[in-house]
């Protein structure tokens, strides 16, 4: 009875971690996959830090500097290139080719291979938001976050949103082609709520009301209050718990292994 209960409640740690190696060592082998996720919001960042006026303190900023809120925004930036761009292709080329559907006659589920997935795009991304966060520092003398708990919070709350809506992307795609499509939809909309273009800060009131209540206008809103040093809006850190609930439900219900 033990070993039948163990079996049936899910993937055991023995093949899970095998299969976490083996995706970890394909994912390794994809440089722009690499790139995109680890170096280009870093990059992006260093580009604008490298324009004299953009690390000028501005009383219209709160005496910070433009590459100051850049920070927040190029780790979500990585967030949404992991969380929309590489995991639901990958995925769903797995559905598509048939390999979810063969995974479930052996002892390795396949929900061992979501979970590798998902553990390894959300390392990836906590992984660039560090050394973002460390060239800001040691390149143009970004502070480190004033209210080190809170942003940590609203960063892992930010990472679990972004994952549970490529999940959902995965969950209604039926192939990795359209992965793609819908993702890259998700992923320039996603952009333009995190702050890429135009910093939340700086939207005006309306426009950035509105944008607050998406996921990562509210990530932008809670990463920059806990830079400043405060502790991270109710509001916000509600609206990415609500998403990632809403999400992680729906991608948990819609997604099929065939």
């Amino acid at each position: 009875m033990t070993t039948t209960a163990t079996t049936t409640a899910g993937p055991r740690p023995a093949p899970l971690a095998a299969v976490l190696r083996t995706e970890t060592r394909l994912f390794l082998r994809e440089p722009g996959s690499l790139f995109w996720i680890l170096g280009f919001p870093t990059a992006l960042m260093t580009i604008l830090g490298l324009i004299p006026s953009f690390r000028e303190a501005d009383e219209a900023l709160g005496g910070r500097s433009v590459i100051d809120l850049y920070v927040p925004v190029a780790v979500l930036l990585a967030m949404i290139m992991a969380g929309l761009q590489a995991m639901p292709p990958v995925l769903t080329g797995y559905r598509e080719r048939g390999i979810l559907r063969r995974m479930s006659a052996t002892p390795v589920r396949p929900s061992a291979l979501l979970t590798a997935q998902i553990v390894l795009h959300g390392a990836a991304s906590l992984g660039s938001a560090v050394l973002v966060i460390a060239v800001g520092r040691v390149a143009f003398g970004v502070r480190l976050p004033g209210q080190a708990l809170g942003y940590l919070l609203a960063l892992l709350l930010a990472v679990a949103c972004v994952l549970a809506l490529g999940g959902t992307i995965c969950a209604l795609s039926r192939t990795s082609k359209v992965a793609t499509a819908v993702g890259s939809v998700a992923y320039l909309t996603m952009m333009f709520t995190a702050g890429v273009w135009v910093p939340v800060q700086t939207m005006p009131d309306l426009l950035r009301t509105i944008v607050e209540f998406t996921p990562f206008g509210a990530a932008s809103q809670a990463l920059d209050q806990a830079a400043s040093g405060n502790w991270p809006g109710s509001v916000h850190l509600g609206v990415m718990v609500v998403w990632t609930a809403a999400l992680g439900t729906a991608s948990t219900r819609l997604f099929r292994w065939e």
